[in-house]
């Protein structure tokens, strides 16, 4: 399920120098995120480190500068669970850069018990998708432009998860997402989330030909994201202890998305495990009629809010 590989990829010696280059990770404050974050500043990128909290955040910019302290990183406070501000982080950072050359769409929710974002969707899906979704749309155009410039390389890089392997039968339940889904197990609940990644990286990529969009599964690392489950369930601490033993460090958990944001030797719109290895993925997230109507549901959805 948790899909290890070999590692292949070195991040301090196989990432080029990013001069230049203008890279905005969302969930840039702690985990993969964060790592993600240290290791394109190290490599000379201008990341801009999304992230709700302000003080996590400056803290994590810390950190950042007291490895590397001509460190180039900006915060920007986005919190996916809203929409009002998503559009405000988007329009901060349209304001600031003239530029956009890897969008990381790193950030998530995983195992959250019932409950909805701002907007009313299921918390899991609204977070990891449609706040996601939102986001890409509004910076599509900076992407676009950037992608027009001789020798750019313009990326779009999702995070999903072996999870998306769990949805709820037919894949995709849309009818009811504007919801909490109490019905569905929290593990169906980001399954769904999870897939839509999947799905909505294959639709980005047959729309958008000069951006090349990329998926992933990190694989099983110890970022703590199981916590809320934890919380709600306190027998399951004596379980998961034992599993911690067989995670993967953050380090080594984010190198398959530093490879889809800085490799020359990724393929637009696959979904890739770790070490950076193509995988299929389930036979839901590779059906187009599936990311279609996802496509199609989601646009609706986010013009209902303003957002054309």
């Amino acid at each position: 399920m948790f899909g290890f590989g070999e590692k292949s990829f070195n991040a301090d010696t196989d990432i080029p120098d990013l001069s230049g280059k203008v890279i905005l990770v969302t969930g840039g404050n702690n985990g993969l995120g964060l790592e993600s974050c240290r290791q394109l500043c190290k490599h000379n990128a201008h990341v801009y480190l999304a992230a709700r909290n302000p003080s996590k955040a400056e803290s994590a910019i810390a950190e950042i500068k007291k490895g590397n302290p001509t460190a180039s990183v900006t915060f920007l406070q986005l919190d996916l669970s809203s929409l009002e501000s998503v559009k405000k982080a988007a329009d901060e950072f349209n304001a600031q850069s003239d530029r956009l050359d890897v969008l990381m769409n790193n950030a998530g929710v995983m195992a959250m018990p019932p409950g909805t974002t701002k907007e009313g969707y299921e918390i899991q899906f609204g977070t990891n998708h449609v706040g996601h979704a939102l986001l890409t749309k509004l910076l599509l155009p900076k992407l676009l432009k950037t992608a027009e410039e001789p020798s750019s390389d313009v990326r779009i890089v999702n995070l999903s998860s072996a999870g998306h392997g769990l949805p709820p039968k037919g894949g995709l339940v849309l009818a009811n997402a504007k919801s909490d889904m109490a019905t569905y197990s929290t593990w169906v609940r980001y399954g769904q989330s999870k897939l839509a990644n999947i799905l909505f990286t294959r639709e980005l990529t047959r729309r958008y030909p000069s951006i090349k969009s990329m998926v992933c599964h990190p694989g099983g690392i110890d970022t703590g994201l199981s916590q809320p489950f934890q919380d709600q369930h306190p027998w399951l601490a004596t379980l998961i202890g034992p599993v911690r033993l067989f995670l993967t460090n953050v380090q080594d958990g984010a190198l398959t998305q530093l490879f889809l944001a800085t490799s020359p030797k990724v393929r637009s719109g696959h979904y890739y495990v770790p070490t950076a290895k193509e995988n299929a993925g389930s036979k839901y997230s590779q059906d187009p009629k599936l990311a279609g109507e996802l496509w199609d549901w989601t646009e609706k959805e986010l013009a209902e809010h303003g957002y054309h």
